[in-house]
């Protein structure tokens, strides 16, 4: 046994279940919400894959038995009352039973909402890019360039990225705006892509760039 269950910190609730909310590692989108009594938690950590318990069936479950869209567990945290679990995942294909990345892709209209801050508008952006990137890569709709990549493989994706990256030297040769902010918005899309593809989150580079401040 190479985990510890911190038993005394958890708090299951009359019916030995827990909820467990599940994440994407990467892209850090909830992707659904289920329950966990203590024996699915134990298997989920021997397996490090994600195992439920069906509250309408009454038994354990795992995630992608039947579907094949198994989710590869990377981490599992607890709040501060011990009575809710977030589970980190690398997910291979679609949470919801729908085929869909998320179970969350319904929006409950708030009204007229706060303008958010200009820093926070200018690099949304980039979040909003990454979580298609992630339900593209979990979903695979026919006819989608990102789906085609990601069929293809990381070669396709290295090769693109080479190609963007040079059509970005050239369009700076040729002191060309109009060229340069097309292909640099090629690049990065590519260039997130890519990060999808090594499952590496878009946040450890932010990350390690705020290291070199």
């Amino acid at each position: 046994m190479t985990y510890a269950i911190p038993w005394e910190s958890l708090r299951f609730d009359q019916n030995g279940l827990i909820p467990a909310i599940v994440q994407d590692a990467a892209s850090k989108e909830v992707l659904t919400l289920a329950y966990m009594n203590k024996e699915s938690l134990e298997k989920t950590l021997e397996t490090k894959e994600t195992w439920f318990y069906s509250r309408s069936r009454q038994e354990l479950w795992h995630k992608g038995a039947t579907s094949g869209n198994t989710q590869k567990v990377t981490g599992i945290r607890y709040d501060c009352d011990g009575d809710a679990l977030v589970v980190l995942v690398q997910p291979n294909g679609p949470a919801c039973h729908k085929g869909v990345y998320t179970c969350f892709s319904e929006n409950i209209q708030l009204g007229e909402e706060a303008a958010p801050s200009p820093v926070q508008d200018r690099f949304a952006i980039l979040a909003e890019l990454e979580s298609l990137i992630a339900s593209r890569e979990a979903e695979r709709p026919e006819g989608s360039y990102t789906t085609y990549l990601f069929d293809k493989g990381v070669d396709k994706i290295l090769k693109k990225v080479g190609e963007e990256a040079a059509e970005v030297i050239i369009a700076a040769k040729n002191r060309n705006h109009d060229e340069l902010r097309y292909e640099a918005s090629d690049l990065i899309f590519h260039l997130l892509v890519l990060l999808r593809e090594q499952k590496l989150p878009l946040d450890a580079v932010l990350t390690e760039l705020q290291s070199r401040r």
